[in-house]
């Protein structure tokens, strides 16, 4: 195990001088939360490839295709249709918004009455996105290592609040598209074919497991449509990726380069749930769906190839990881704590008024008076990480702790978000209802009938989407000037960021 030891030590040491490096060009608040919108197609295709396709989509992923054969697919498949959808439909209004959270675009589209609410739901969904990630260190590291659980959640979770903290989103940024070759070497090129080799091919697989294990429904239709509405409707909303797409620097980026890693999502997912297939082939008694991966991992794969497959597996932990880690410091800093530390749930009249005013960009009175925004923004990225291995230590099942997450997130935010940027007719109001008893609902029927059960999605979903329609139609329309401010921002924009320097990131 020397030679995967070492390959495995000089990647995470990468990973920390990449973190290093990235502290020098993280010099204003832009640069440190989105990168400077500068990114070119390469990098924001391969980032945002990156940031989906995290530890519950490959350890998970795998479980999957162990539990069910290769329907096992359909969770990481649904992830790659909702990015498509988000590429192709919406990325190009996203990106032209120029804010740094999805409750900043709430506050634009209806007045800045629902940002606070929202925002404490997107802290939720991201906290529990980082934490599932930080789950998968533990299965990792004891493949590795022979660590114990918490030992292991505590180091990979440190290493990547380390270079997070010290690079913010160019420090991510860099780190991803060096996980997502990893990653496609890994997984794609090596454990791939090496799987279906070592369990005999195809047709041993299919001379050795249940006609099921081939059905393209094999886990159930109503499972396939649970993961449409969680996750396919969730890719569409989560401050994670929102936060990629305030990225990129022209709309034709956004679309093209989402688009590209929505295609390999779909490959991705096929692939995990293949390894998983014959994971159930070579190691039938395995205690747990989710060792799959790192049993095959350890026992199929030759020396040197392990460690980098294993290093893959790494890559697409700490991608989603540091991912969710700064959407969830973002949220909590600029949409709680700042609007606690004003005393009010709405924000000043200046990012209300003109574009220019309500430009998240432009500098509030504590950023004039010299509050360093980057180091704000670096001490809760801290905060929330030690928040995230802390949380970790006390959970156990990372495919339930991602179902909660986005439960809680497609439950509460989807209907106000896709109603303001699909109905003109909706409101502060309705968006404001629909968000408490969208959250409300999914919480209750999650406690009541368990955190797996389809359930609660689909009535929250309901429950959301009258309380935005009704509320909305029997209160006031949104303010004529409010909406026509919105128009402005979400009008035609330059080709790239104005000031950019130049084609940084392809």
């Amino acid at each position: 195990m020397a030679v995967d030891y070492a390959v495995i030590v000089l990647y995470l040491a990468g990973m920390l001088a990449m973190g290093w490096w990235g502290m020098r060009r993280a010099t204003s608040k832009s640069d440190f939360l989105v990168a400077g919108r500068r990114l070119g197609p390469v990098m924001y295709s391969g980032t945002m490839a990156a940031i989906v396709l995290g530890g519950a989509s490959t350890i998970g992923g795998v479980g999957l295709g162990y539990q069910y054969g290769l329907s096992g697919a359909w969770m990481v498949f649904t992830i790659g249709l909702g990015l498509l959808g988000l590429s192709v439909f919406f990325s190009a209004r996203i990106a032209r918004l120029k804010v740094y959270t999805v409750s900043e675009m709430l506050d634009l589209r209806y007045g800045g009455a629902a940002g606070l609410i929202s925002g404490v739901v997107m802290w939720a969904y991201t906290l529990m996105l980082a934490v599932t990630s930080t789950l998968a260190y533990a299965t990792i590291f004891d493949v590795l290592f022979g660590l114990d659980r918490t030992l292991a959640i505590v180091l990979g979770g440190a290493i990547v609040v380390a270079y997070s903290t010290l690079g913010g989103m160019w420090s991510i940024t860099l780190t991803d598209m060096v996980q997502f070759v990893v990653k496609t070497i890994g997984v794609l090129l090596l454990l791939l074919p090496l799987a279906l080799v070592k369990a005999g091919g195809f047709a041993q697989l299919k001379a050795q497991l249940p006609s099921d294990y081939f059905a393209p429904l094999g886990i159930g239709g109503q499972t396939v449509f649970t993961y449409v509405l969680i996750y396919s409707f969730g890719m569409l909303i989560g401050q994670d990726i929102w936060q990629r797409v305030f990225t990129a620097r022209s709309d034709r980026v956004a679309r093209l380069g989402g688009t590209a890693a929505g295609t390999y999502c779909l490959v991705y997912a096929v692939a995990g749930a293949v390894i998983g297939t014959a994971a159930k082939v070579l190691y039938p008694h395995l205690g747990s769906p989710d060792d799959a991966f790192a049993t095959i991992v350890k026992d199929a794969l030759p020396v040197g190839v392990r460690g980098l497959v294993l290093a893959a597996a790494l890559s697409a932990v700490m991608s989603t990881s540091s991912g969710a880690l700064i959407a969830c410091a973002t949220v909590a800093n600029n949409d709680i704590w700042a609007r606690v530390r004003r005393g009010a749930g709405r924000r000043p009249a200046e990012h209300r008024g003109s574009p220019e005013g309500r430009s998240s960009e432009a500098q509030s009175p504590e950023a004039s008076a010299g509050h360093d925004e980057v180091r704000g923004n670096r001490l809760f990225i801290l905060l929330m990480g030690v928040a995230v291995i802390v949380i970790a230590l006390a959970l156990n099942d990372v495919v339930e702790a991602l179902t909660l997450a986005y439960n809680v997130l497609v439950g509460g935010l989807l209907v106000p978000i896709l109603g303001g940027l699909l109905w003109k007719r909706g409101n502060a109001a309705g968006a404001l209802a629909s968000v408490v008893v969208g959250g409300v609902t999914v919480v209750g029927l999650m406690v009541a009938l368990g955190v797996l059960a389809n359930e609660p999605i689909y009535y929250g979903l309901l429950a959301s989407l009258v309380s935005y329609v009704a509320v909305s139609l029997a209160t006031r329309p949104t303010d004529a000037a409010v909406l026509a401010a919105w128009r402005e921002r979400l009008g035609p924009r330059p080709a790239a960021v104005a000031g950019a320097p130049g084609p940084a990131g392809d």
